[in-house]
């Protein structure tokens, strides 16, 4: 009998190990509402809203954390902002650790927009070569903050990229769809710009949270590749 539970125990940590972290193991994480600091035209109504929406769900298709529900996180920040105006007595303000469930708060900040769009009746002109058809190019960078819910400390914090092209995009497949303020968009310069963005935010929160392993190297790569291009702009327009 003995030897028959230490094989079932055997059995069950193996299936365990191979099927990885039970849901109550993973990280929870709140989607805070996006801001913008450009002027975006597309930029209006609830697209802030909608953005965390397209993020959580992105995030929720990945299986590696928990998202905490948009109207449970809405009360909480809603309170928040309230104590923030001055109107609640500071020992009775909502901490952000009163978030029930979620170990993080994940805040964006929309902080660059470029889109260039040159069209003709026989197609398109860059630099004097003309293509038939249309091209479609954007670019978009979003500083993304991750807050430790218990300490109020940020813990990861990346500026994420999002671009586009005529030809479309070829990064990731992404899970989330096109609702609310953005329904139809999809084709748009903005929107495979947020497309690109959702996906990378997506993507890297997934490997410094979650893998830890050599992904972890190649964003670092990649930030510093994204700097000093940054730089280099610069330079060029002084």
């Amino acid at each position: 009998m003995k030897k028959l539970l230490g094989a079932f125990l055997s059995a069950f940590a193996f299936v365990a190990l191979v099927a990885g972290p039970a849901a109550a193991d993973k990280i929870s994480l709140g989607v805070d509402e996006f801001r913008n600091d450009t002027s975006a035209a597309w930029w209006h109504g609830g697209v802030g809203h909608d953005l965390a929406g397209m993020l959580s769900n992105e995030l929720a298709s990945t299986e590696n954390f928990k998202i905490v529900e948009r109207k449970k996180l809405d009360s909480v920040l809603k309170e928040q902002d309230l104590a923030a105006s001055g109107r609640v007595a500071p020992k009775k303000a909502a901490k952000i650790g009163q978030i029930t469930g979620a170990d993080y708060l994940v805040m964006a900040t929309v902080t660059a927009y470029e889109e260039n769009v040159s069209e003709r009746d026989a197609g398109i002109s860059f630099g004097g070569i003309s293509l038939g058809g249309s091209k479609d190019d954007a670019y978009m960078a979003v500083d993304l903050r991750v807050v430790n819910t218990t300490t109020g400390d940020v813990e990861f914090s990346r500026t994420i990229e999002g671009k586009s092209g005529g030809m479309g995009l070829s990064l990731g497949v992404f899970k989330g769809g096109f609702g609310g303020t953005l329904g139809g968009k999809e084709k748009t310069p903005h929107g495979k710009a947020i497309r690109a963005a959702i996906i990378e935010i997506s993507e890297y929160l997934s490997c410094v949270m979650v893998d830890k392993d050599s992904c972890v190297d190649e964003y670092k790569a990649k930030e510093q590749k994204r700097k000093k291009k940054t730089k280099e702009s610069l330079q060029l327009d002084e």
